[in-house]
């Protein structure tokens, strides 16, 4: 497996790398720094020598406690990749160039109208066909949700995780999500008995999820500890559940093409403390 760990040397983005090696092993980590100038005001010189063999220093700093971190963990150090640039077209350009399995990132959830605006992980996340793994606090890597809705990219991420993590002695746990009948056309939620069938029948489809999905994680001898039907707003119910069961990792799927700027991925970025796992 290869990995691209995109670090700006802060705190947040080690976290990740060191959330990420708590689940797999073995796996090839290229690591790269942007020195990002896109934010300099105009008049500022940056072809002044001394900046520019500055900046270029700091970059070298962080990627040799890269390499360090990595050296601590089961992960396989790669290579050393330092670019000029803006920050998300630079990461794009590497992920272009190699053929990475995962990308690797560290996100500073910012709060209020700030929440997303500019980010790079959101950026680098909707113009990429590769899964990503985002983080933005260090935990204990030992709980992991599924949150799955049935669909085929829900499914394929179930496979997906099987193959690039290690779930050993972790703990898995299940949830879909049904949106309540009532937020439906107001003349279908005036009939009680109407409301009632179609509980009935998003039960019975999301026990077959669940199902599908315990099956397939016992083909690999891999135990749920439990799943759960929750009725609400899906990335609200997800968010809950996560933070309830203080679940260190949430697993989602999407198509290859997908934006987040509107998803439930997007809701479960901006506001969950766990790691997320986007498989595309």
């Amino acid at each position: 497996m290869r990995v691209l760990f995109c670090t700006d040397g802060s705190k947040i983005s080690f976290n990740a790398l060191r959330n990420f090696a708590k689940w797999t092993k073995g796996a090839v980590v290229d690591v790269i720094c942007v020195i990002d100038w896109s934010f300099l005001p105009d008049e500022v010189a940056i072809e002044d020598a001394g900046f520019s063999n500055s900046c270029a220093n700091v970059a070298d700093t962080i990627l040799s406690h890269a390499e360090k971190e990595i050296a601590k963990t089961n992960l396989i150090f790669g290579q050393c990749i330092k670019r000029c640039g803006e920050s998300v077209d630079s990461i794009l350009e590497q992920i272009d160039k190699e053929n990475y399995d995962i990308i690797l990132m560290g996100s500073h959830g910012k709060k209020g109208i700030q929440r997303w605006l500019g980010s790079v992980s959101r950026d680098v996340v909707n113009n990429i066909d590769t899964s990503a793994y985002i983080s933005k606090y260090e935990n204990k890597g030992k709980k992991v949700l599924f949150a799955t809705d049935g669909t085929d990219n829900s499914k394929m991420a179930v496979s997906y995780v099987i193959k690039y993590l290690n779930l050993n002695e972790k703990e898995i746990y299940i949830c879909v999500v049904n949106e309540a009948p009532n937020f439906l056309f107001l003349e279908g939620t005036l009939d009680s008995h109407w409301l009632f069938e179609i509980e009935q029948q998003q039960l019975k489809i999301a026990e077959k999820i669940i199902k599908d999905v315990r099956s397939k994680l016992e083909e690999y001898s891999l135990p749920v500890v439990k799943d759960a039907v929750i009725t609400g707003i899906p990335a609200e119910k997800i968010i809950d559940f996560a933070r309830e069961e203080q679940i260190d990792l949430i697993v989602m799927g999407t198509r290859k093409k997908a934006k987040i700027r509107t998803s439930v991925s997007k809701r479960v970025l901006e506001i969950t403390s766990a790691d997320v796992f986007i498989v595309k």
